[in-house]
């Protein structure tokens, strides 16, 4: 049965870095096969995304990642604006890999004293909203197991993409994309200390069902893209020296 409260995506992830010049030369040539997503409001034709990721003090998700485990998951709370302000909503994510598909599981995150227990306490037995969510129960069951603590903020500027008909093929252009270790001060300011992440660089991802278009694989032999199994949570962690790669 499904939770009403649960919205649910499950599809495959390809992604690609690219210089920024190289991404605007590709962006101007999909616009004949794509147009820019509907969520897309402001006249720069971007939207913001924020995200603070859980990790443990062994950096467990870090070197699952690292390591190419199959299947894993970490959490993340995530909004759509500069801000964890409630002016814009604010999701409790599930993110995880299970072989070559990716999946993701949010809930809404409906007020402030919502967002302090998710970030600073695992005693969920009195609140309602908790109880019977499957994101949250599996949210508070890892941060307990694993001993998971708000880590790493990462934020940067996204235009998306989606094929103009067809199957469902979603591009979306991640740029200025900066990181800094989590202090709760910053959830409802603009975050002043920042380490920039793949600076001069666009992270190019594609999401799709089932295939990807004749017309974005002539993309991919022309500029000859290479797929990379990037992350920018570990490329966070590891800017703000919160994990070292030894691999």
């Amino acid at each position: 049965m499904l939770d009403k409260n649960i919205q649910n995506f499950s599809r495959y992830e390809f992604k690609y870095i690219i210089n920024n010049n190289i991404a605007n030369k590709i962006e101007n040539e999909i616009s004949i096969f794509s147009k820019i997503d509907s969520n897309v409001t402001d006249k720069e034709n971007y939207y913001f995304v924020n995200s603070l990721y859980f990790e443990n003090l062994q950096n467990v998700n870090f070197y699952e990642k690292i390591d190419g485990i199959k299947k894993r998951k970490k959490f993340r709370l995530r909004t759509y604006s500069e801000y964890f302000d409630f002016q814009s909503p604010i999701f409790l994510e599930l993110k995880g890999k299970n072989n070559q598909r990716t999946y993701k599981e949010r809930t809404l995150v409906e007020k402030k004293e919502d967002l302090d227990v998710l970030l600073y306490y695992s005693d969920i037995y009195n609140k309602k909203q908790f109880i019977d969510n499957k994101v949250y129960e599996n949210f508070f069951y890892e941060k307990l197991r694993k001993l998971l603590i708000p880590q790493v903020f990462i934020e940067y500027k996204r235009k998306p993409y989606t094929q103009n008909s067809g199957l469902f093929f979603r591009l979306t252009f991640d740029y200025d994309i900066k990181a800094t270790k989590f202090h709760n001060t910053q959830l409802n300011k603009k975050i002043e200390s920042t380490a920039e992440c793949l600076s001069g660089y666009t992270v190019l991802e594609v999401k799709f069902d089932r295939s990807i278009p004749a017309w974005f694989h002539r993309i991919i032999q022309c500029y000859d893209l290479e797929r990379l199994s990037i992350s920018k949570f570990v490329v966070g962690m590891k800017v703000c020296q919160l994990a070292i790669d030894l691999s």
